[in-house]
C-alpha cells in the first residue's frame, strides 16, 4: 500500500539525519496521500540509521493503522490535526534542530532581520503559545496541533510585537511555527518541500540568532538597558518585495517552465529551481 509515498517519507526522514536536523530519533516527517485520505508517517522511536522504506507506517485521518508493522509516531496526532485544519499542505515536517528549538524554548518569535528570512516567510516565524495542564494532559499531540492552528486562525492570541498583521496569518505564506516549549513543525505541497522548509528555519534561526548576539555587542558599552528585541528588523517594503518576487502571483525568482522541462534531467531542473 502506498509504496512510492513510503519511498519518499522515508527518503524524507533520512535526509532529515543528513541536514543535521535530527539527532537520536528527536523528529519525524510524513506526507499525504493525493487523495487526502491516508497518511504515511515515521514509525515511533525506531532508530534512523536501520530504518526502511517498508518500515513507514500508513494510518487514516482519524489515526487507525492501515499498513505497516510498528506503532507510528507518537506525534502522529499532531500532524492529523494539521492537515485536517490546512487544506494547502501534503508534507509535515517536526523537529528539535538547534537554533530554532532554542527560539522555541525562549518563547520568542523568530524576527525577521534580512532577507534570507523574507525569502521563506512573510514576516517573524510564529510562536504558539504554551499548552495548559489540561491540554497537555489529555490529548497532549492533538492539542499542540490545536495551538498551532489557533496561531494562525485566532487574532486573540496574536503577540503584541511590532511588523505583526493584523489578521490570521496563513500557513502558505508562513510554512512553519515555533511550538512553545517544544521545538519546530514545517509543512509545504509535499514532504520534499516541508524538508525544505525546515532546513530554511533552521537556518534563519541561526542568523537570527547571530544577528541580535552582535547587536548587543555592538551597543552593550554605550547603554546597560539595552533588550535584543531593538534589534532592527527588515524594513516591512523589502520583506515584502523579497517575498514577493518569489512566492507572488506575479514572482519572477526561478525560472518558468513549458513544454521542454520533461526534457530536462531532474538534476538539472532542481539546479535550475535553486538558484
Amino acid at each position: 500500500m502506498d509504496t512510492e509515498l513510503k519511498n519518499r517519507v522515508f527518503r524524507a526522514n533520512k535526509e532529515l539525519v543528513e541536514h543535521g536536523l535530527v539527532v537520536l530519533t528527536w523528529g519525524n516527517a510524513s506526507a499525504l496521500s493525493s487523495d487526502r485520505a491516508r497518511v504515511v508517517i515515521k514509525p515511533s522511536g525506531v532508530d534512523y540509521e536501520n530504518m526502511t522504506a517498508d518500515d513507514m507506517v500508513v494510518v487514516d485521518l482519524d489515526g487507525t493503522i492501515l499498513d505497516g508493522q510498528w506503532k507510528p509516531s507518537s506525534d502522529t496526532p499532531t500532524h492529523l490535526y494539521l492537515y485536517r485544519h490546512f487544506p494547502d499542505i501534503a508534507g509535515i515536517v517536526h523537529t528539535h534542530s538547534r537554533q530554532a528549538t532554542t527560539f522555541a524554548q525562549a518563547r520568542r518569535e523568530i524576527r525577521c532581520f534580512g532577507t534570507t528570512h523574507a525569502d521563506h516567510f512573510r514576516g517573524p516565524v510564529p510562536l504558539t503559545r504554551a499548552l495548559t495542564r489540561q491540554e497537555v494532559e489529555t490529548e497532549y499531540e492533538k492539542n499542540t496541533g490545536a495551538v498551532i492552528v489557533e496561531r494562525f486562525t485566532d487574532i486573540s492570541v496574536r503577540f503584541p510585537i511590532p511588523n505583526h498583521h493584523p489578521k490570521p496569518i496563513s500557513p502558505v505564506e508562513f510554512p512553519g511555527v515555533l511550538v512553545a516549549g517544544h521545538g519546530p513543525f514545517t509543512w509545504g505541497p509535499d514532504v520534499e518541500t516541508a524538508v525544505k522548509n525546515a532546513m530554511a528555519l533552521e537556518n534563519i534561526a541561526q542568523i537570527a540568532f547571530g544577528t541580535q548576539m552582535l547587536f548587543l555587542e555592538r551597543n552593550c558599552l554605550s547603554n546597560d538597558d539595552l533588550d535584543f528585541r531593538e534589534t532592527p528588523q527588515l524594513e516591512e517594503y523589502v520583506l515584502h518585495k523579497h517575498y514577493e518576487r518569489k512566492h507572488g502571483k506575479d514572482a519572477y525568482y526561478g525560472q518558468k517552465y513549458g513544454p521542454s522541462e520533461k526534457e530536462q534531467t531532474p538534476k538539472t531542473a532542481q539546479l535550475n529551481k535553486n538558484s
